[in-house]
């Protein structure tokens, strides 16, 4: 079985670019809850399948989530303290294969589908987050995980 959902990923930036491919920031039950595709490995059957957008739950927005760029783009240097240096948490959508629950990411960073969420300045602790919803930009809170 595929498993494919949208979970956090963190990255070091350095003057808004990654210093390497980042790192996984999530836990086992925010991998179950960004799940939007469980399909089999044998025949392809698609077991479940969800068009709603994995973060927020809005109607049919999985596509324009997987397809869109991010809202919140990084800094070059952070606004209050003029440092280069920030941690970056962005939604990466990914899959795993059952038994084996390591993901794998389907989308790299400054792909389409790779939303960032959060910035943080690694020199002052600044942070900014995305507003609205981070994958879809629906504007009202509908449903944010945990």
């Amino acid at each position: 079985m595929t498993i494919e959902s949208y979970v956090e990923r963190a990255y070091v930036m350095m003057a808004a670019d990654p210093t390497d491919a980042g790192r996984w920031a999530y836990d086992g039950e925010k991998f179950v809850d960004g799940t939007y595709r469980v399909t089999c490995l044998t025949c392809a059957h698609v077991a479940w399948e969800s068009t709603m957008c994995p973060y927020c739950n809005a109607p049919d927005a999985l596509a324009k989530a997987l397809a869109g760029e991010s809202q919140l783009r990084p800094w070059k240097r952070c606004p209050q303290c003029n440092e280069l240096e920030a941690l970056a948490i962005a939604l990466v959508p990914a899959a795993a294969k059952w038994p084996q629950p390591k993901a794998q990411p389907l989308a790299e960073y400054g792909d389409p589908g790779v939303h960032l969420i959060a910035l943080a300045c690694d020199g002052c602790n600044r942070a900014q987050t995305a507003t609205g919803c981070p994958l879809c930009g629906h504007p009202g809170p509908l449903r944010h995980r945990p």
